[in-house]
């Protein structure tokens, strides 16, 4: 089990499950990247549905890029810590929410900006 303060534990089982969703996502969204990369390759759309097709390309990259990350601190231990002020994030907040960085005190301040 691993202990990210005195309320807050993450079992082993479950890091797997959430690295499990996470690469299961990363499989889905690698594949709808290549899928929205071939439309907008092959120019078989017109200018409307080219700017949605780019505007979903982008958000998929975003998307890709916020799992690698989530993986990447379940690697090195860092994931279920606030990348603002290193408070524990509850599972529950992490089961619902798995590339969240924030707990929710940062959350609800970035969001007031």
């Amino acid at each position: 089990m691993t202990q990210h303060d005195e309320f807050t534990m993450i079992s082993d089982t479950q890091v797997q499950a959430i690295t499990e969703h996470l690469r299961a996502q990363l499989i889905w969204r690698t594949s709808r990247l290549d899928e929205l990369r071939a439309l907008v390759d092959s120019g078989g759309t017109d200018d409307g549905s080219r700017q949605s097709v780019l505007a979903d390309l982008a958000a998929t990259e975003r998307m890709i890029t916020d799992i690698n990350k989530s993986l990447e601190r379940l690697a090195d231990r860092s994931y279920g810590r606030c990348v603002d002020c290193d408070s524990s994030i509850p599972f529950e907040r992490l089961k619902i929410r798995p590339l969240t960085r924030h707990c929710m005190p940062c959350r609800q301040r970035h969001e007031a900006r």
